[in-house]
Order: C-alpha cells, then structure tokens, then sequence
C-alpha cells in the first residue's frame, strides 16, 4: 500500500445510510449490511492507512450521524451502528493512555517519562495547549460552523473517557 499512495495526511470515513424501519420488521440483512457498510468500512479503512497516517503524523475524521446520540424508533439500525463508529472512533484516540499506563505498571517508569520517550520515539504531536482551545472556538464563531449547534466538543487529546 505505501507504494501506491506514498503517503495519507487525512482519513474520512463518511459511509452512505443505513436502512431505516420498523425494528420487528428489518431482517439481520439489513443489520450486517448496515455495519458492513458504515462500522467494518470504517474500521478497515483505518486499520489499512493506519501505519502512512502514523508515519504522516495525519488525522482520521470518521463521521456519523447524529442518531447514535439520539435514536428514533425507526432508525434503530443507523442509530447502533453509528455509535459503534463513534466508540471506535473514541478507542483510537484512548489507546494511547491505556498504553502508557500498562508500560508504567511495567517499566517502573513515570508516565510523564514515558510519554516523553515517546514523543521522541514515535513522533507524537505534544500535549494540549490553551491555543487549541481558542482554535476551536474561533472556528465555533465563523461562518463555516454556522451547523454546529447545541453540542459538545473535546479538545482534549482524546483523553475523554466516554463518546458522549
């Protein structure tokens, strides 16, 4: 793969829609075929750019519909299978920590040491600033995110425990 693309700055999954209808009446092929579609698409995307996005230090931006924070009775199948998305999503950026902490316990080391070595090591962006903060919100307040209403945006790092 890296002979033919060279190099990924930006993944966005962004899958079509899933099946809408009655929960009693959709049959298990619109489920498997709603998470091969949106959950699995992503999922294989991710983990086939993951080592050009690694060495680029790129961005992965997976996209899902509200409905995985709001379901509705006939979108049971969207609704599942873009919170599975958003918690997949939500993984990749954890991992990191989870890490940290294991090899901590392991090495003795500090995590604050730790996270040092691998700044160096893997090429990790750096830990969050005040001036992330402001970004967000400068964009919050521009004509591009006159959409954006009535959410929540980490800018954390993804040290957020939970998706919500």
């Amino acid at each position: 793969m890296r002979d033919k693309f060279k190099r990924c700055d930006i993944l966005v999954c962004s899958a079509g829609a899933t099946r809408a209808g009655n929960f009693t009446e959709l049959p298990d092929q619109a489920w498997v075929d709603g998470y091969a579609l949106k959950f699995f698409g992503c999922v294989r995307m991710c983990r086939l750019f993951w080592p050009l996005l690694k060495a680029a230090q790129g961005s992965i931006i997976n996209i899902g519909g509200g409905a995985a924070r709001s379901p509705g009775a006939d979108f049971s199948i969207g609704a599942s299978v873009n919170a599975a998305m958003g918690n997949f999503s939500k993984a990749l950026s954890e991992r990191f920590y989870q890490l940290l902490e294991q090899r901590s316990k392991a090495s003795g080391k500090s995590i604050e040491q730790l996270k040092q070595e691998a700044t160096a090591k893997d090429g990790l962006r750096r830990l969050g600033k005040p001036a992330d903060i402001a970004a967000l919100a400068l964009f919050l307040c521009s004509e591009k995110a006159q959409h954006i209403q009535g959410t929540a945006i980490a800018v954390d790092g993804g040290s957020t425990v939970g998706y919500y």
